[in-house]
């Protein structure tokens, strides 16, 4: 089954969860152990990715190790041109949207077009929306932030990727952001766009989750709370708030 479709039929049903393994945080061989944790607990999804700079060798080691912990589907969530995965189950072309540096936007993207037509990949796209603090992502896209109470940019910028045709809009407070994206900026967003809303950054509890949830997204993701002792336990939490 095509990822895209899997998320469809997942988000028939509520809301999706996706766990993001960044493989400069641990070994591949961890990386594979969280993987699997994170789909005995319920998570629906993997995305492997999120540091620039991390090595070829590195990345696909994690990769490798991923894939064969987990049976969910794991897409390349990728941050830069120096390394790339092509053996997962999708994609994801994100278009840092705000980013002053067209690289982010759609340079990246259009050196590696061909090679994933030829490859035959599954494509996911979203417009990426970096949203204050932004962190290090933000930092190294070069990103324009939206401010934390400036709901009508956020809106302009999530309109612009739908009617961009984009598959997805997200919301992006960025890795170990001491705040998720604001619940009234998820609000306005969701209720303007008919596209599903992805949001990620700053999720660390299930207060977090079920105040992002209801507030309207449709996928969540964390990916700092796996770096800690204790994760299952409290990703458990979060996949027990957001499936309720």
């Amino acid at each position: 089954m095509k990822v895209k479709k899997y998320l469809d039929n997942k988000l028939s049903q509520g809301a999706v969860h996706v766990t993001l393994i960044d493989p400069s945080r641990q070994e591949p061989e961890v990386a594979g152990r969280l993987a699997e944790t994170a789909q005995e607990v319920g998570s629906d999804l993997i995305f492997v990715g999120g540091s620039a700079g991390m090595t070829q060798y590195t990345l696909m080691g994690t990769v490798d190790m991923v894939k064969r912990r987990a049976t969910i589907p794991v897409l390349f969530f990728p941050s830069g041109t120096e390394s790339l995965s092509l053996n997962l189950d999708a994609f994801l072309f994100l278009s840092m949207l705000n980013s002053g540096n067209t690289q982010f936007v759609s340079g990246a993207h259009a050196k590696i077009a061909l090679v994933l037509k030829r490859l035959e990949m599954e494509i996911i796209s979203a417009g990426y929306i970096m949203i204050e603090p932004g962190m290090k992502i933000g930092e190294l896209g070069e990103a324009d932030l939206v401010s934390r109470d400036n709901f009508w940019k956020a809106i302009g910028y999530a309109l612009a990727a739908e009617y961009m045709g984009m598959n997805y809009v997200y919301l992006e407070a960025g890795s170990g952001a001491a705040q998720p994206v604001p619940a009234g900026m998820i609000r306005a967003v969701k209720r303007e766009i008919s596209i599903p809303l992805i949001v990620g950054g700053g999720i660390r509890t299930a207060i977090d989750a079920r105040r992002v949830r209801q507030a309207g997204a449709d996928i969540i993701v964390t990916g700092t709370i796996i770096e800690n002792a204790g994760y299952r336990e409290r990703l458990r939490s979060i996949l027990s708030a957001l499936k309720e």
